[in-house]
C-alpha cells in the first residue's frame, strides 16, 4: 500500500458475523486497537450499537433484519470511502444480506465468520440472551429458534470456540496483510 494512496484504497470493510455470543465484538474491538497503533483511522460498527441508534423501530423478521443490514452496509462503504479501516461486527444470519453488504461496499470488502457452536455460545451468555430466551417469554435466539444460513464464501473462518480472542485477531489480521489492505510487518 504506497503513502500516496487515495482515502479509497486505503480504506476498508471487514464484516464479522456469527450467532450471538460467538465473540464478534470484543474480536473486533481487540482488532480495531491493533489498527489504531499501526496509525489506521478505524470504526467499529457494532449490529447492536447501530440498530439502537439508526434502526430502532425494526424488529427481528427477516425482512428487519435484511433492511437493517442494508443500511449498515451503506454506511461502511461511505467511512471506507473516506479511508476508514471498517469493522462490522453483526449476526447476519443470511446469506442474502451478506452477499448484499459485499455488494454495496464492493472489492474491499472481506467477510469473516467466527464459527461457534450454539452451545459454547449458550455457556458464555454474555448478555443474558440465552437465559431470557429460555422463559416462557424471554423470544427468539439467533441460531436455536430463529435461523442462521451457515457462510457460503466466507473470506475468512476463525473458530471462536477454540480460539483466543489475541489469537482469532492475529489470524485477523494476518489475513488482512495477506489481501494488501494492510501492509507487511517489518522484518524483526
Amino acid at each position: 500500500m504506497a503513502d500516496g494512496a487515495s482515502a479509497a484504497e486505503r480504506g476498508f470493510v471487514v464484516w464479522i458475523e456469527g450467532l450471538p455470543c460467538a465473540g464478534k465484538t470484543t474480536i473486533s474491538r481487540a482488532v480495531a486497537e491493533r489498527l489504531r497503533v499501526d496509525g489506521l483511522e478505524v470504526e467499529v460498527l457494532d449490529g447492536d450499537e447501530v440498530r439502537r441508534m439508526f434502526s430502532p423501530e425494526l424488529g427481528f423478521s427477516r425482512k428487519d433484519r435484511e433492511f437493517h443490514a442494508r443500511r449498515v452496509s451503506y454506511v461502511a462503504r461511505m467511512l471506507s470511502r473516506h479511508g476508514v479501516s471498517v469493522l462490522v461486527a453483526m449476526i447476519t444470519p443470511y446469506e442474502t444480506s451478506r452477499q448484499a453488504a459485499r455488494a454495496t461496499v464492493g472489492g474491499r470488502f472481506d467477510e469473516v465468520w467466527l464459527r461457534c457452536p450454539v452451545e459454547v455460545c449458550r455457556q458464555r451468555d454474555v448478555h443474558g440472551l440465552y437465559r431470557r430466551a429460555a422463559t416462557p417469554t424471554g423470544g427468539k435466539i439467533t441460531g436455536r429458534d430463529d435461523p442462521f444460513e451457515e457462510p457460503l464464501n466466507p473470506d475468512l473462518v476463525v473458530d471462536t470456540a477454540s480460539d483466543t480472542v489475541e489469537l482469532a485477531t492475529g489470524k485477523i489480521l494476518e489475513h488482512l496483510r495477506g489481501r494488501g489492505l494492510l501492509p507487511p510487518l517489518a522484518p524483526a
